[in-house]
């Protein structure tokens, strides 16, 4: 089987640059390190298909480049960005001759349904392996029928020690730049800017190399922050919505929301919008902070959060930007409360810890005769036939009886939830 790795020399350092072998691969050791699902996959032989998710330049054309060569398959590549149904029917036909063949689909979240089903009867059948790679959240972008029939795993953006080392063997085993004598002296600015994408820091790191005019008491280049942001030109703190100026700029707007500021909600909303951010991922933002943050203080929060993010699903960039904004100020000024999100998580934290309990016998269906001969259902009480629509009794298996999650915020909407909870089971909700 030829190599899938052919590379001429006039190619970019990316590409000359892309790991031949799996213990070049630089990262995640997650997922390819001693014991990773990945590894226990090669292992045996075989691979299920998967969904790559993870910002890019992380390695996950890489990836799938390797997977294919170390099980020596035969392997299809696909752009969704210029592949079409008919496309993805050819190659379909053609693994049918070539058995076991990996198909992989870069940025698969930008093929439409009719694309993605296209697919579903030939992963289904096995005829290929897919390896689908995106950089979006493959719940929200691909099909519930073809994300079911694939493993997800998350790439992690790659950390400054492995960057430093795909740069120290860049310069060391490169045929081209190891011919040009070059001192490290500052980083800072090359990993800031690449963030985390090692591609952009290859191809940032042999633009200043090529193009800074080596020092002459020494004769070599040297690699300095100025060097790095006068071939950039631009400032370290720009917004790069991959790198790591990226999750800081979210963790303020996020904070800037539940902390009731709409002016520095906005600041850092306008500073997503203007890095090219995407629209649905801040709306996604948006939909889990109505729960985790606002949750029944203000159940219309949630409401115009789903709305968000629909219209700007529909009407994306630029007019999403105003949907955003009166969104955003919507939350911000919100009354606030944690109390559902502190109430899910100590249920499953009791669960985990715990395992099942029994359901109580009252409670349990009873659809077969001897189901009812052991009593499932007896003694249930139809609550719609209590006074107020509430008949008193226990639903909490029985080890868990009287444990409470779930406590009322401190807020108009939820001191009127505790009320009633109060007035149904009084002694659970006396506090």
């Amino acid at each position: 089987m030829p190599s899938l790795f052919d590379t001429p020399t006039t190619a970019p350092l990316a590409e000359r640059r892309r790991p031949r072998r799996l213990p070049d691969y630089a990262g995640q050791t997650h997922l390819l390190g001693e014991g990773g699902v990945l590894r226990r996959y090669l292992a045996a032989g075989r691979l299920p298909s998967l969904l790559l998710w993870g910002p890019p330049g992380v390695g996950k054309t890489t990836l799938a480049l390797l997977l294919a060569e170390e099980l020596k398959r035969p392997f299809a590549m696909l752009s969704a960005i210029s592949a079409g149904v008919k496309d993805v029917r050819e190659v379909i036909e053609k693994a049918r001759k070539q058995a076991g063949t990996i198909l992989f689909i870069d940025e698969i979240h930008r093929f439409s349904k009719a694309q993605q089903d296209a697919l579903l009867g030939a992963v289904e059948q096995g005829v290929v392996t897919l390896i689908g790679a995106t950089t979006e959240n493959p719940s929200f972008e691909v099909i519930p029928a073809l994300l079911s029939r694939c493993q997800v795993y998350t790439l992690q953006a790659l950390g400054a020690d492995t960057l430093r080392e795909i740069v120290r063997r860049a310069l060391a085993e490169d045929e081209i730049l190891k011919k040009i004598p070059v001192d490290v002296v500052e980083d800072h600015a090359l990993l800031a800017l690449s963030g985390g994408d090692a591609r952009k820091l290859l191809g940032l790191l042999e633009l200043v190399v090529e193009g800074t005019a080596p020092d002459p008491a020494t004769g070599r280049v040297q690699l300095t922050d100025a060097a790095v942001q006068r071939t950039a030109q631009r400032p370290i703190a720009r917004y790069d919505k991959g790198g790591e100026m990226h999750y800081d700029v979210v963790s303020a707007f996020i904070k800037s929301i539940r902390g009731s500021d709409p002016n520095a909600a906005l600041y850092y909303l306008a500073v997503m919008l203007e890095g090219g951010e995407d629209v649905k991922f801040i709306a996604r933002r948006l939909l889990i902070l109505a729960s985790e943050d606002i949750g029944n203080a203000n159940p219309n929060a949630l409401l115009l959060a789903t709305s968000c993010f629909q219209a700007c699903t529909f009407i994306g960039l630029p007019e999403s930007d105003l949907i955003l904004s009166q969104t955003v100020i919507y939350l911000a000024t919100s009354p606030k409360s944690n109390a559902a999100y502190s109430a899910i998580r100590a249920a499953q934290a009791l669960v985990r810890q715990q395992g099942v309990n029994p359901v109580p016998v009252p409670l349990r269906n009873a659809p077969t005769k001897l189901m009812k001969e052991l009593g499932y259902g007896d003694a249930y009480q139809y609550s719609h036939h209590g006074a107020g629509n509430f008949a008193y009794q226990e639903f909490m298996p029985e080890a868990l009886a009287g444990t409470r999650f779930y406590d009322p915020g401190d807020n108009p909407a939820e001191a009127k939830i505790r009320e009633r909870l109060r007035a149904w089971w009084q002694e659970k909700y006396s506090y």
